[in-house]
């Protein structure tokens, strides 16, 4: 069963790969990139972004685990991490860009009587040449993710009151909190991170619809600069795109075996669990006094900028005359609306990639972990999450390579398997861990009271772990509604989605419509995060 479960992921990911690497055989395009003078600004300016966004994302995760865990803010803060999850990232760097345009919100907002300003400045205040637009982008998308990882480990509730006993009792030993929580709980978590800390590393190193909207323009990440490539009329220029690819997921490479290297030293582990005791007058009782006081500012810290972002979305998509500086638009129209809303296509195209690919990674993650032994899983789930290490201007020239071998280019089925081929890694990260953590001794139970395996699956499994399932089929489809490049590379432009059409429009003037379409990109992600709360709640029969 197991093998029987692999084939049908393992086949397609293989023959993408293949169709990847047999892209980049061209000598001509390695020549062709060497010689280009964008090629080594770009690549700098995409270490730069990368790395830095990545460090700034992973800093400000762990202090708001430190302020938030254990004690009450905790589960006030994971309940907000589905809406913030559910922002897609086109959509919130569209936001930011009506934010910190020079005719944004910002500016209106101070302008006159603090800056002087009559008319929209000539500032680089989005798209600037130093990306420091898309690094914030970066850090504001990728601290969600991260905090929601930890929380799938922390919500486990064998781990969580192991945590909050050990936390305790280093108290007692005399351990400040902010020791204790360093020298105990962190040693734990960080091993348990390594695989989401290394997907935002190598998606901040490869993203590309983001960069378009709010990232540097000269030079261009080199991502961008690959894909641009790709997307010429001109062969050489194809091949060059390809052999661009394949450096940068070199650099990726590099950069993600040089953090996991770092992460595995053992002075690095000395120093997370070494320290000295702090002096206190008194043991402190094990009660979780100490820790009631702290993750005030967590959620103070993440709810600002996405409801700065969606506000200004709102807005944005009902605005109609609106001249610098006033703060609020003169008219209000639905015209955007109204064309999003004669547009039913692409939101039903929206709809259905992502509805589908989210239930096919779902039901396949389920079964893989059910039937798969560990050691496979342990062994394979490197193959399971190639599209989160491949670039993706890398990933979708081998999906189009597949989707031309089974003659589904330019279809919806060819775009379904591109958009489900790239949720399953994120939906078996999202159910692994509940999996893991799941009491194997109910199988022994329901099977001593004369029940079969799938009464035990359908009656006390699946049951007790609806709240993962649900995030898992959630998370899918955000996933699914975010993807721009397999949409518009497999599909060839002519199956059209909110996130295409977002981040197409996004270049234009029609700062109505694309506001509209991005709040849309929004929307219907968060109405399915709504609907797994209320699916994975707990209840009483």
């Amino acid at each position: 069963m197991a093998l029987a479960l692999l084939l049908p992921m393992a086949v397609p990911l293989l023959l993408t790969a293949w169709g990847a690497l047999t892209a980049a055989w061209h000598l001509e395009g390695w020549h062709d990139l060497a010689a280009d003078p964008q090629t080594l600004p770009a690549l700098a300016m995409t270490v730069w972004t990368g790395v830095l966004s990545s460090t700034l994302a992973f800093g400000l995760c762990a202090l708001l685990l430190q302020w938030s865990f254990p004690g009450p803010r905790w589960p006030e803060l994971v309940r907000v991490l589905s809406p913030l999850l559910a922002v897609p990232h086109a959509a919130f760097a569209i936001g930011l860009a009506f934010l910190l345009a020079p005719s944004g919100w910002l500016l209106r907002l101070l302008s006159p009587w603090a800056t002087g300003l009559e008319a929209p400045p000539p500032w680089p205040t989005t798209q600037d040449p130093w990306g420091l637009g898309l690094i914030m982008v970066l850090v504001a998308k990728e601290v969600p993710f991260l905090l929601w990882a930890a929380a799938t480990e922390l919500q486990r509730p064998d781990v969580a009151q192991r945590l909050a006993l050990e936390l305790q009792v280093a108290r007692s030993m005399g351990y400040s909190a902010r020791r204790a929580w360093w020298s105990v709980l962190w040693p734990q978590l960080l091993p348990r991170l390594h695989w989401p800390l290394l997907a935002v590393l190598i998606y901040s190193l490869t993203v590309v619809d983001m960069a378009l909207v709010i990232g540097p323009t000269s030079p261009p990440t080199f991502s961008v600069l690959a894909w641009q490539w790709l997307q010429d009329a001109d062969a050489a220029r194809n091949t060059q795109g390809a052999a661009a690819g394949w450096l940068l997921a070199s650099v990726v490479v590099l950069l993600a075996s040089l953090a996991w290297w770092l992460s595995k030293r053992p002075h690095w582990h000395a120093r997370c669990i070494s320290g000295q005791r702090g002096q206190t007058t008194s043991t402190p009782k094990l009660k979780p006094k100490p820790w009631q006081g702290q993750g005030q500012g967590s959620l103070w810290v993440l709810l600002p900028p996405y409801l700065a972002v969606m506000l200004a979305l709102a807005v944005g998509s009902v605005a109609g005359i609106w001249p610098f500086p006033a703060v609020w638009p003169q008219t209000l129209t639905l015209q955007a609306w109204a064309s999003v809303a004669s547009s039913a296509n692409t939101v039903w195209n929206t709809v259905s990639l992502a509805a589908s690919s989210a239930a096919v990674a779902l039901c396949w993650s389920v079964a893989w972990l059910e039937y798969a032994p560990k050691h496979w899983h342990s062994r394979l789930q490197r193959l399971i999450y190639l599209p989160l290490v491949l670039p993706p201007v890398l990933w979708v020239v081998g999906v189009h390579s597949l989707t031309l071998q089974l003659g589904w280019d330019s279809s919806w089925a060819g775009v379904a398997l591109a958009h489900t081929l790239s949720a399953t890694p994120y939906v078996l990260m999202a159910v692994s861990p509940a999996y893991s953590g799941f009491d194997a001794r109910l199988s022994h139970i329901t099977a001593s009271l004369g029940h079969g395996r799938w009464v035990f699956l359908w009656r006390v499994k699946w049951p007790l772990l609806r709240a993962a399932l649900a995030y898992g089929f959630a998370i899918g489809f955000a996933v699914s509604v975010t993807q721009y490049l397999p949409t518009l590379f497999v599909g060839a432009g002519r199956l059209g989605t909110v996130t295409t059409e977002a981040v197409t429009l996004a270049s234009g003037a029609q700062r109505s419509l694309t506001a509209a379409y991005a709040w849309l990109q929004w929307l219907l992600p968060v109405l399915v995060f709504a609907l797994a709360a209320w699916t994975g709640r707990p209840r009483r029969y």
